[in-house]
């Protein structure tokens, strides 16, 4: 695990075992703790360690500065939905994330780079760049339950890919939410589109419903790539050339596309700078997986129509539909099961009275901007910690023959 990786994992980690001592779970706090002290102990890795020195100075400074932020924004716009503190809590976690990519991004061009050069790199390889290898991790997947084989060369793609669809199965699309760094640039597209061309160009319902279509097409394909790759050839596949470069080959996708590959790009970019939320509302696969794992979710952002000013006071109120970034009615509906809500909350925070909108299960069991922080920072960070320290994470494939093959990168097919 390199230094960049330890260092956001400790930090995630440290900080949602921080939110939970705020909010008075100070049990789960310690349990929290205990697990990642004894991880640290049984792999002494010192990059853990680092991450854990600047973990707590962090925590430390942003109590001292930011102590809403540090403390999950006094429970997030739980005392009150005036305040903007979940809003803050959100853009905090996505921007750190975000950034937590790009350098970790830096460090694997510069790997590659080196690799390319046929010098030894300074820097290791990033493990956790396996998530962008949806497909690699559905074939590590099947070989797992298929075979009972885990792949050496990228076990964190299906460490991620399972984490991923955790928290789809467990928060709705908070990944969407809260941690994807693509739907942070999209967001970033659509507000410079909107600084020089303010109109909004909102597709018919029809188009809108046939655009929404398209992820899950492409979701289909992904999924029946994986499903007919037979059993028997998948060990070999797993322990080919393609394999073992399968992220090299990923970068150089982006790095030296074709002409249809530009125009698939160009594509892209216009919808997401078109539309909010374009890539993910029309486009992204593992949006699409994410939303229809979001119907098993047990938590929804659920209305409590004898709180809400419509039905408690016959006023007209319609705040939290226009602060949807999705574009969900919201304001005349109990319980919001779209497939493109992606717990974001801001529905909740633009809602005026207290206890009408809130996240929970059909239970009564509500979960605050904190609690949602806490949980999903948990299964991100503690899952690939533990993965790590049971020698599931770190890919085995000799730097000699990365090298070697990167080589030979252009002409390495499946």
């Amino acid at each position: 695990m390199s230094t960049i990786e330890s260092i956001t994992l400790m930090l995630a980690l440290v900080y949602s075992i921080s939110l939970l001592y705020w909010s008075k779970q100070k049990w789960g706090a310690a349990i929290s703790g205990v697990l990642l002290g004894s991880a640290l102990l049984m792999t002494l890795h010192w990059p853990l360690f680092v991450g854990l020195v600047v973990a707590l100075v962090a925590v430390t400074m942003l109590n001292k500065f930011q102590p809403a932020l540090a403390q999950g924004g006094a429970a997030a716009g739980e005392s009150s939905r005036g305040n903007n503190k979940a809003n803050q809590l959100r853009e905090m976690i996505r921007h750190l994330l975000a950034l937590s990519m790009l350098l970790v991004g830096v460090q694997f061009a510069i790997n590659s780079a080196m690799l390319k050069a046929g010098v030894d790199p300074i820097l290791v390889r990033p493990d956790i760049g396996d998530a962008f290898l949806p497909i690699a991790g559905g074939i590590e997947l099947k070989a797992i339950l298929g075979l009972g084989l885990w792949d050496k060369n990228h076990p964190s793609a299906a460490v991620m890919l399972v984490v991923v669809l955790l928290t789809g199965l467990l928060c709705k699309r908070a990944f969407c939410g809260w941690a994807c760094p693509l739907g942070l640039a999209g967001d970033y597209l659509y507000a410079l589109r909107k600084k020089f061309i303010k109109q909004e160009f909102a597709p018919p319902a029809w188009l809108d419903w046939i655009l929404r279509m398209l992820k899950y097409l492409l979701m289909a394909a992904l999924i029946l790539l994986v499903f007919t790759m037979p059993l028997a050839s998948i060990p070999h596949y797993l322990d080919g050339y393609y394999h073992k470069v399968a992220d090299l080959k990923m970068a150089l996708f982006f790095l030296k596309p074709t002409i249809i590959s530009l125009i698939c790009f160009s594509i892209i970019l216009g919808i997401a700078a078109w539309k909010k939320q374009g890539f993910c509302r029309y486009i992204c696969p593992y949006g699409a997986f994410l939303g229809l794992l979001s119907f098993l979710s047990p938590f929804k952002i659920r209305r409590t129509t004898e709180q809400c000013l419509i039905e408690g006071k016959g006023m007209k109120c319609d705040k939290c539909t226009r602060a949807c970034p999705a574009n969900i009615i919201i304001h005349t509906q109990t319980t919001i099961r779209s497939d493109e809500c992606q717990a974001c909350m801001k529905c909740i925070s633009a809602c005026p009275k207290q206890e009408a909108l809130h996240f929970s299960t059909r239970w009564g069991t509500k979960m605050s901007a904190r609690g949602l922080t806490i949980l999903l920072l948990s299964l991100l960070f503690m899952i690939p910690l533990w993965a790590y320290v049971g020698g599931f994470w770190h890919g085995e494939t000799p730097t000699e023959i990365r090298m070697m093959l990167i080589q030979h990168l252009g002409s390495i097919g499946h």
